[in-house]
């Protein structure tokens, strides 16, 4: 009707005019020719976060560290259960409390080497057990551990000398419990065995006895030591100086390099040297402080690793108070997180090559034999007689 009346080019010159009246009444009469104000990008450690040079044989090991704890976690449901094993239908309700978003069945059938999926012989439902090959490297982790206990021992040790007063958390502790190589019941068994060494006050609060001054020797001094004996390098340069190794594509910018060897020569008070008799005013010393607590508290893990939320219960008596995701975004040549998998988590740098440990420890063995059978998939799987296996051992159940 609009194009009768005013016709068409009459038209299409009043939605041009109607265009500019829009303009003009946005920017107003003075400001539609100018152009708009260039807007500095916000430097935040979200942004940085999600800018950083990723590590992909990093990202791909924390991807298959997630499907290994998801498949603990359906162990140890499963191992409360009568008979030691539940329905499908049964573990398709927990399936979201553990944090597994596919279907439990397919979950369950990608890893053959540690679920067994059958039909019950009475039931006639579709029903999980867990392999002899996993439980056997469960029951194996767990007597490596408290075979382990002088190291366990000395690294609780360790661990509380770095706070201020000596004192950590219990609670705290036990949520970082497979990072450090503790056991489940450790305040039953560890602590009450070695009461000369620990005392356990209220509320829930693990405090040293005794100091052994021999324990306060940093990780990182060692390597110090061995740079400067093996490569001949100068004192200065390796005093206080940490290991960097930059992820692959990582870009060095103009003046980076010469910013860097100036923070690698920073004095600090060193992590097991009490910051109150020497107070620190200069930021970055406070911040490589910081930075060497934390070194040597992934230093203290079995893997070398420890999820970023957890270090936020060790702020306070680790001294750390500052933002620690954007502080370690400062250094991706020390640490690396990883945004793969349920959480971010904090990976020592220095300690991996190609996805491995370079110096494993007794747990870590245990937990990189889990990882296989996790990797296998379906490789190497008899059905018929994994078949076999299941209905003579649950037709023995069913009988007695």
């Amino acid at each position: 009707m609009a194009s009768v009346v005013f016709g068409q080019r009459n038209l299409l010159a009043f939605h041009l005019r109607r265009n500019k009246l829009d303009e003009l009444s946005r920017y107003g009469p003075f400001s539609c020719s100018i152009q708009r104000r260039w807007k500095k990008p916000v430097d935040s450690a979200r942004t940085r976060l999600e800018g950083r040079t990723r590590d992909h044989r990093l990202d791909k090991l924390m991807t298959q560290l997630k499907n290994l704890r998801l498949a603990l976690d359906l162990h140890e449901l499963i191992s409360q259960q009568r008979n030691s094993y539940a329905s499908l239908q049964l573990l398709s309700r927990w399936r979201h409390e553990i944090g597994l978003n596919l279907e439990i069945g397919a979950f369950l059938k990608k890893y053959p080497h540690i679920f067994n999926i059958y039909v019950h012989p009475i039931k006639r439902s579709e029903c999980c057990k867990v392999t002899t090959r996993m439980t056997d490297l469960i029951a194996e982790e767990d007597v490596v551990i408290r075979e382990n206990e002088p190291s366990v021992v000395k690294r609780l040790k360790k661990l509380l000398m770095l706070s201020k007063d000596g004192s950590l958390n219990t609670h705290a502790l036990w949520l970082i419990r497979r990072e450090l190589g503790l056991p489940d019941d450790y305040r039953c068994s560890i602590l009450s065995n070695h009461q000369s060494g620990f005392s356990l006050g209220s509320p829930d609060t693990l405090t040293l006895a005794t100091t052994d001054e021999n324990l306060a020797i940093a990780n990182v001094e060692e390597w110090r030591a061995k740079e400067y004996t093996e490569k001949w390098l100068a004192e200065s340069e390796t005093k206080y100086a940490f290991p960097i190794n930059f992820p692959t594509g990582f870009k060095i910018e103009k003046g980076f390099r010469e910013k860097l060897g100036n923070w690698q020569r920073l004095p600090y008070t060193k992590p097991y040297e009490k910051n109150g008799l020497h107070p620190i005013c200069n930021v970055e010393r406070l911040e490589k402080r910081i930075v060497g607590i934390l070194h040597e508290f992934l230093s203290l893990t079995v893997e070398r690793m420890i999820p970023l939320e957890r270090l936020s219960h060790f702020r306070r008596p680790f001294d750390m108070e500052v933002n620690l995701r954007e502080l370690i975004l400062k250094h991706p040549g020390i640490f690396y997180i990883s945004t793969k998998g349920s959480t971010q988590t904090v990976l020592l740098r220095e300690s991996y090559s190609k996805g491995c440990l370079i110096e494993p420890n007794p747990v870590y063995n245990v937990r990189r034999k889990m990882l296989g059978l996790i990797l296998s998939g379906c490789r190497g799987i008899d059905e018929m007689d994994s078949a076999t296996w299941v209905s003579e051992e649950h037709n023995q159940e069913s009988a007695t």
